[in-house]
Order: structure tokens, then sequence, then C-alpha cells
């Protein structure tokens, strides 16, 4: 498996990931440097979800382009 491939398969999971990151912060349980811990690891999960994104629009584009 390539790594576009890995990096778009990850993409769901991440996403879930990133959701429950969101559920925490909101929730109003977490202290600060929790929500910021949080904000963190969400920023960086948001980082990956959009190169998957990226990753996967080239690939259709290339399939596209293959008609």
């Amino acid at each position: 498996m390539n790594k576009k491939t890995t990096k778009i398969s990850n993409f769901e999971d991440d996403l879930k990931k990133l959701q429950s990151i969101l559920d925490d912060i909101e929730s109003d349980k977490l202290s600060l440097e929790d929500s910021i811990q949080k904000y963190k690891e969400g920023m960086k999960l948001s980082k990956k979800c959009q190169e998957a994104l990226d990753e996967a629009k080239q690939v259709i584009k290339l399939l596209e382009d293959e008609k």
C-alpha cells in the first residue's frame, strides 16, 4: 500500500477522532490545559484530513483525465 492510499484510507478514522476531540472540548469537562492539548491534537488531525482530501482530489482528477 502506498503512502497516498494510506492517508486516504485513514481519513474516516481520523475524522472520527477529530469529532471525538471536538466533543471533549465542547463538553466543558476538561481543564484549560487539557483543552489546549486536545486542540493541538485536533489541529494535527485536521491537517492530515485536509491532506487526504487533497490527495483524493488528485486521484479523481487523474482518473477523469484518463477518459
